[in-house]
């Protein structure tokens, strides 16, 4: 380990606590693996042992480690509380997640859409135009189109000029990106054919339309992800190799 270079001078600690925070992520470690000891991390990063203790105390708050006197010191998630302001990150159960947030999507998202139909200012509108073509070049690519996905629902929450909404878009997110990982961008053509009749629907002021567009999009999102869970289900119940 080395520690980050950062020109904002912030304090070693900080440093050392983005340093940890890096190693985790990127060796990558997860929920429930062991890090290095504290006399280990004080060698490798070049930093005293009140320091490896200090940053440590602070991923503990952030909700990333835990430390179990006597046993050491495990990775409790890899996303600090204040990326992922909601804890979804340490749910252990990622199928139940996913559809839990498909389900409050579905409760609301439908409602956004509408509400951005009537709402979005023309360049909002233009913004989302971009983002739904730039989401099919990705798709008809083949490379990953997860974050733009992400901008896109994130675009609609903020055209729909609701300050509430706004507060909603960590559920939004999560959910775009918790079933991306768990079905591997599975819904190419009905990414694209539903990504465009929202955004149609929007750029024409149909708020029905965009209402109900959402519906069918995250209607096929479940049904994937429903498809996913079951051929988890089947290969569970398969009996191991001997």
């Amino acid at each position: 380990m080395k520690l980050i270079e950062n020109k904002a001078r912030k304090p070693l600690s900080s440093q050392t606590q983005e340093e940890i925070l890096h190693y985790i992520q990127t060796k990558p470690l997860k929920q429930g693996d062991k890090i290095p000891n504290e006399f280990e991390l004080a060698q490798a990063l070049n930093v005293g042992r009140s320091t490896i203790r200090e940053a440590i105390k602070s991923l503990v708050t952030r909700g990333v480690l835990e430390v179990r006197r006597g046993v050491g010191t495990f990775v409790v998630s890899t996303t600090p509380v204040q990326s992922d302001p909601l804890g979804l990150g340490r749910i252990k159960d990622k199928y139940k997640l996913a559809m839990d947030l498909l389900e409050v999507r579905l409760m609301i998202e439908p409602e956004i859409a509408a509400q951005a139909a009537l709402r979005a200012s023309q360049d909002e509108m233009k913004t989302l135009s971009q983002l739904c073509d730039e989401i099919e070049q990705l798709c008809r690519s083949k490379v990953d189109h997860t974050p733009k996905d992400v901008d896109f629902h994130t675009c609609i929450a903020r055209c729909s000029n609701n300050m509430v909404v706004e507060n909603l878009v960590p559920i939004i997110t999560s959910g775009v990106s918790t079933f991306a990982e768990l079905t591997d961008r599975s819904l190419v053509s009905e990414t694209i054919e539903t990504h465009r009749a929202i955004t149609n629907s929007i750029l024409n002021r149909d708020p029905s339309g965009a209402k109900y567009a959402m519906i069918s999009h995250l209607n096929y999102n479940r049904q994937a992800l429903m498809t996913q869970i079951q051929k988890e289900a089947n290969q569970s119940a398969l009996p191991e190799e001997k």
